[in-house]
């Protein structure tokens, strides 16, 4: 198994034991993937749930660049949203997992397609 495929384990654990969900290990595997190197840095692959310049990004880069949604009060609400389910306590909050749920809330799997 190799790094990126011991990554992907590891958010569909996450997704299963703190988030309540069961993986689309399909589409999982295609935002890990999407994420690029970023998975590998330990600062880049966490985000910062308390950190609104880090939540920012997070909608501007990924909800309105990569899923081509309009900018608007539900896409901070959404981030919130996945922020609560993984855990606002929860350390490493994998920006794969946080995508990979945004993704799903927004229903865009077609993006990954």
């Amino acid at each position: 198994m190799g790094k990126r495929d011991e990554w992907i384990a590891k958010y569909a654990e996450d997704l299963k034991s703190k988030c309540n969900m069961t993986p689309d290990m399909d589409l999982l595997t295609k935002v890990t993937i999407g994420c690029g190197p970023a998975i590998y840095n330990k600062d880049a692959q966490t985000v910062a749930g308390g950190q609104a310049s880090e939540l920012e990004t997070v909608k501007n880069n990924f909800l309105m660049k990569k899923l081509g949604l309009p900018d608007g009060p539900e896409l901070m609400e959404a981030i919130d949203k996945v922020i609560e389910i993984y855990g606002k306590s929860e350390r490493n909050k994998y920006r794969a997992v946080v995508y990979y749920m945004l993704c799903k809330h927004f229903g865009k799997e077609a993006v990954y397609s």
